[in-house]
């Protein structure tokens, strides 16, 4: 009797173990979830804050004519001084019928120098070339080395034109404690992030696919691809056709 009360107790136990595993699964699942989706939010935020203010925004010339823009909201210092940098966000490229679905990107690497202190930044990435682009479609790529990279100059009316920086396949520009400017992000890696792919998606897609406008954006991207149509001016031209 004895040994059955104790067989049945041991059954139980294992149950409950498992009931407890996939919980724990289920609720890091939603948390990831919610996470991506709240990445997304911000990188709406990010663009629509920085773009409020004209003399500091990014010039409209220079929106006009991204190929690709990528946010990192909250990218952080990983080292003190001289150090590193890590971040997670989303990227999306114009395409023949619109921007394209957003799709996870991490960068990692690179020095910022000690203008930046130990804080966490907002960071905008907007590639302007047809070669810049296909690096980004590559799934990885080091910026100043794969694309060459500069910091972005300053000023919705900016006329950075002719500029030796509009030369850059990639300008990028940062965001902390209400400053906004060019940032040299210099020997970054910029990657798919394929963890948070699997989870916005539902499954594995190539940056390649998502990029070129070969998958239907995901629920809860609909505000941040709404936002970089209006400072791309597509939302106007598209307006007038």
């Amino acid at each position: 009797m004895k040994s059955q009360a104790s067989t049945a107790a041991k059954y139980l136990l294992a149950l409950g173990t498992v009931a407890l595993m996939f919980a724990g699964l289920s609720w890091g699942a939603d948390d990831s979830q919610s996470d991506i989706a709240k990445r997304i939010d911000n990188s709406a935020n990010v663009l629509n804050e920085i773009m409020a203010t004209p003399d500091k925004a990014i010039p409209d010339d220079i929106m006009n004519h991204a190929k690709c823009i990528a946010v990192v909201p909250s990218m952080v210092k990983i080292a003190i001084g001289f150090g590193g940098n890590h971040g997670k966000g989303i990227a999306t490229c114009r395409t023949e019928n619109g921007w394209s679905a957003p799709a996870p990107i991490t960068i990692t690497g690179g020095s910022w120098g000690l203008q930046l202190g130990g804080q966490a930044v907002d960071l905008v990435m907007v590639i302007r070339s047809e070669d810049g682009m296909q690096h980004l479609l590559s799934s990885r790529f080091k910026l100043g080395a794969d694309a060459s990279a500069a910091a972005g100059p300053v000023g919705r009316d900016a006329a950075a034109d002719t500029d030796i920086k509009m030369r850059a396949e990639v300008l990028t520009y940062s965001r902390a404690r209400g400053v906004f400017a060019g940032i040299d992000l210099s020997g970054a890696a910029v990657s798919q992030d394929k963890d948070e792919t699997r989870i916005l998606f539902g499954k594995m897609i190539p940056f390649e696919t998502i990029l070129s406008g070969k998958v239907p954006p995901p629920a809860g991207s609909d505000a941040f691809l709404a936002t970089v149509r209006k400072y791309s001016h597509q939302a106007r031209d598209q307006a007038t056709k």
